[in-house]
């Protein structure tokens, strides 16, 4: 079994999906005991938004759980572009596991995220240059790599280039221009190396340990019934979803700023909302239940996502055959939470990051999220 620990579960979700494609059977963990059935296991350790103290915590429990439940090796998924508790997390884990140091590998650039010459860029353009720089929680205000590991704590961080041997230091962040740079990085673990990054960094690794992918995944489920899509991110490509929808006459409804800023919450309003949802879906093949509001800082990130949930999940408890798709990390964790899923099978993968699960349950939900920054592939935008 291969063990992941990931701080939000749309990073748990597309390192899931990267195992279905190598045949995995995948799972992700919110709570509970790591399943003897699973190959790869993927706990959210739901600690982005927690101190550096408690998020180290965190993930130096579940790499503990999952070495215990005996994990051939872990990786510890961060996000891309670096967002979180990203040192602390990853300090802990190379301490829980005896590792002396971590090789941090972050670019994903089959999606245009490089790092070069010390630099974070998405798509040629500097990260702070980008929609990034709007983020809620972590707003990307520099694109200088060791600048976005500065706020980790004590550990010794350094770049390191292709070619380069692996410097004695706590951290070693890995420069990728492209998918040959990934597959260069793959290569030079070792047993005392902690492996973190994003998702291309793990998919390399797979391969560079002799597995090999599959033409095709197991079929998954017929899909049926209609569509709730539950959007929590503010980011252009959301933004772009949301008029599309506009468009074709899909029902995009909204929370009001007072519904989603409520630290308490009004049940009239989110019962009003969640009734007006399953009115449109007994009407339309699809819904968007949407923030629809301009970034309104980091403390009311938490609470728009909860809001969200709230309502969401008050109207899918009146339409069991409703299939849910939620964008944003916070949105996606709030929605698994809420409805108390512990564990969720992959089962199928979109797109890079657009991972379709099966949630437990009488029936079974299906349930598909991905990060707010990512985009709908054409097969689910429609």
């Amino acid at each position: 079994m291969i063990g992941v620990v990931a701080d939000d579960i749309s990073g748990a979700a597309e390192l899931g999906a990267i195992g279905l494609r190598f045949g995995l059977r995948a799972e992700l963990l919110t709570a509970g005991p790591v399943s003897s059935g699973a190959e790869l296991v993927c706990i959210d350790s739901d600690s982005r938004s927690c101190p550096p103290e408690e998020a180290g915590r965190r993930a130096a429990l579940a790499a503990q759980q999952l070495r215990a439940a005996g994990a051939e090796w872990i990786y510890k998924k961060v996000d891309s572009v670096l967002r979180g508790q990203v040192v602390a997390e990853v300090r802990a884990i190379q301490q829980q596991l005896g590792a002396a140091r971590t090789l941090l590998s972050p670019a994903n650039p089959g999606l245009g995220r490089t790092v070069r010459g010390g630099q974070y860029f998405v798509r040629g353009s500097p990260l702070h240059e980008t929609d990034f720089r709007f983020d809620p929680e972590f707003p990307r205000e520099v694109s200088t790599v060791l600048e976005l590991l500065a706020d980790g704590g004590e550990a010794e961080v350094r770049m390191c280039r292709p070619g380069e041997p692996l410097p004695a230091v706590d951290i070693a962040v890995a420069e990728v221009a492209n998918a040959d740079d990934v597959r260069h990085w793959a290569t030079r673990l070792d047993s005392a190396t902690l492996p973190a990054g994003a998702a291309e960094f793990f998919g390399a690794i797979l391969e560079a340990r002799g597995l090999n992918r599959i033409q095709a995944p197991k079929a998954a489920p017929v899909e049926t019934g209609p569509e709730l899509f539950v959007c929590g991110s503010t980011s252009g490509s959301t933004r772009q979803f949301l008029a599309t929808a506009r468009s074709r006459g899909v029902p995009v409804l909204g929370l009001s700023r007072d519904l989603a800023c409520s630290p308490e919450g009004d049940m009239a309003e989110s019962e009003r909302l969640a009734n007006l949802i399953v009115r449109e879906l007994g009407l339309h093949p699809r819904v968007v239940l949407a923030l629809d509001l301009p970034p309104m800082g980091r403390a009311n990130g938490p609470r728009m996502a909860m809001r969200l949930a709230e309502v969401a999940l008050a109207a899918l408890a009146q339409v069991p055959n409703a299939r849910v798709f939620a964008e944003g990390g916070a949105t996606a964790a709030c929605l698994v939470r809420c409805a108390g899923w512990q564990r969720l099978e992959v089962v199928r993968e979109y797109a890079q990051g657009v991972v379709g699960t099966i949630a437990p349950g009488q029936p079974a939900r299906r349930f598909t999220l991905k990060p707010g920054s990512y985009v709908w592939p054409a097969e689910v935008e429609g």
